[in-house]
């Protein structure tokens, strides 16, 4: 899988239509991760996805401010998003519980993160290892970066 690179500076809009029309459809909040989440985002990582996502995501806690974002319904965790945590500048890992996929949450995790991004200062982002590179290029303008894979996961441990 490539990584991505999106350029901060075209972003589309801070999604704030969106993000007041999932609370109110959906009741699901977006916000920036709090230091008291770690154990709740972690299991939740690890349940859905993966250990070592669940470590990198961990990362972003490890920032001032947290660079984790996750969406919320009735008080659990029903998606996040890391900025900045697998490397300086990278956008993940991130994903959706798969039961909830296809409302828009993915989307708005996505926006709100690299918008987080962009107001640390950073022109571009790099999302590696992208499985759903159709999707990042139709909502962020990402490009493919020639030659870029493994990148950064070259010296991934195994099992």
């Amino acid at each position: 899988m490539p990584d991505l690179l999106v350029a901060l500076y075209r972003l589309p809009v801070y999604p704030t239509h969106t993000l007041a029309a999932l609370e109110a459809d959906e009741q699901i909040v977006v916000r920036r991760a709090h230091p008291f989440d770690l154990s709740r985002t972690r299991r939740f990582i690890a349940r859905h996805f993966s250990e070592s996502w669940a470590d990198e995501a961990q990362a972003g806690f490890t920032r001032q401010p947290i660079t984790t974002f996750l969406a919320i319904h009735e008080k659990r965790i029903v998606g996040f998003a890391s900025v900045d945590a697998t490397a300086k500048g990278f956008f993940g890992p991130t994903g959706v519980d798969p039961a909830l996929r296809g409302k828009g949450i993915g989307s708005v995790l996505l926006l709100v993160a690299l918008h987080a991004l962009r107001d640390m200062g950073y022109g571009y982002a790099v999302i590696g290892a992208a499985g759903p590179v159709e999707f990042y290029e139709k909502t962020v303008g990402a490009t493919v970066i020639p030659n870029s894979t493994p990148g950064v996961y070259q010296h991934l441990l195994g099992p």
